[in-house]
């Protein structure tokens, strides 16, 4: 009897995931996150694809349109500043699907490294909170780079290039065709789009190239910077940071604050040092009410480990007292690194 009780233990040690009767076993576990990887692979490889064809979009845009202004003399020259709205356009597009890609390539990379890197190397097992961040990708996915960043990174990467060819192209149309001026008051004259004098056209034409200059000098920043930068726009009210899908807003902070306060302190802590794997720091409290001594656990917890915190404690002390509070920022180990000094 004995025997067959340490079987069933054993067995139920082996079982990785069950539901509704099914049971998962390490071996299947591997095999669906095989399948995972793979997955997550294809999807990368696709957005990766999409970001080729907007800049071969753009590419192609700007040829023929170099094409048809420099073709005839009297061809007007603001179909280059037609054009450059239509490549800004596409750089636009192009941003939103980087930053689809950083999501999907992001998840490829968190299994390359913490899951099969892990097999290889000694120990052969994962870090402790790699499978909380995978599955909080999974159950909140949110974009990982700020708008503003995409754009400023994809316009560096590539559209750089295209935007000063443009503005090169536009201004030798000005200064040669129909005919070379040497005069700098002709140029602006000629820089004229209909009822709107050539001034005002220059003007906005710098506006949007000084724009442009700045988003790559902002993502050409320290990071400490770029996360200052961030802090601030959402300060203003824009919520560049992570947004959850295309269009939901999702709060930054996805770390929780758990503070526990309880009689049971000492058997509580274990629990969640070994089931959860995060630190825990034990306070000295006084009930104002009874005047009776607690203790109070600070722990911080990821989203996706709220509920199973809950469950411990419920299980070990049903009467404690828990406050989860979401926090603005975690550093440390199993959380963000601390970043330089700048």
């Amino acid at each position: 009897m004995i025997g067959q009780n340490e079987s069933l233990s054993h067995e139920e040690s082996d079982r990785a995931w069950t539901f509704r009767g099914y049971r998962l076993d390490p071996a299947h576990f591997t095999t669906a996150m095989v399948h995972l990887y793979r997955g997550e692979m294809g999807r990368a490889n696709i957005w990766r694809t999409r970001l080729d064809t907007t800049t071969n979009w753009a590419v192609i845009t700007v040829a023929a349109a170099l094409t048809f202004v420099f073709g005839a003399p009297q061809n007007p020259h603001f179909m280059l500043l037609l054009v450059l709205l239509l490549v800004l356009v596409f750089l636009m597009i192009e941003a939103r699907r980087y930053r689809y890609y950083a999501l999907w390539a992001y998840r490829v990379r968190l299994m390359e490294t913490d899951f099969f890197a892990a097999m290889l190397v000694p120990p052969f097992r994962p870090s402790s909170d790699w499978a909380d961040h995978l599955a909080e990708s999974l159950l909140h996915p949110i974009f990982l780079i700020a708008w503003w960043k995409a754009v400023g990174l994809r316009f560096r990467r590539n559209y750089v290039w295209l935007t000063a060819l443009l503005l090169l192209s536009w201004g030798a149309k000005l200064a040669l065709y129909p005919a070379p001026v040497t005069d700098g008051a002709a140029v602006v004259r000629r820089a004229a789009v209909g009822l709107l004098p050539g001034t005002w056209v220059l003007a906005a034409v710098g506006v949007v190239y000084g724009i442009l200059v700045a988003l790559v000098v902002a993502v050409s920043l320290p990071h400490a910077w770029q996360g200052a930068l961030s802090r601030l726009l959402r300060r203003l009210g824009w919520p560049l940071r992570r947004v959850k899908g295309p269009l939901t807003p999702e709060p930054y902070p996805q770390e929780r604050l758990a503070i526990i306060i309880t009689n049971s302190g000492q058997q509580i802590a274990p629990h969640l040092l070994e089931e959860l794997g995060r630190g825990v720091t034990a306070l000295k409290g006084t009930g104002m009410y009874t005047g009776e001594a607690r203790d109070v656990l600070l722990c911080a917890v990821t989203d996706v480990q709220v509920s199973h915190l809950r469950e411990i404690i419920r299980r070990v002390d049903s009467e404690a007292f828990v406050v989860v509070s979401p926090v603005e920022d975690v550093r440390g180990k199993g959380f963000r690194s601390f970043e330089p000094p700048s």
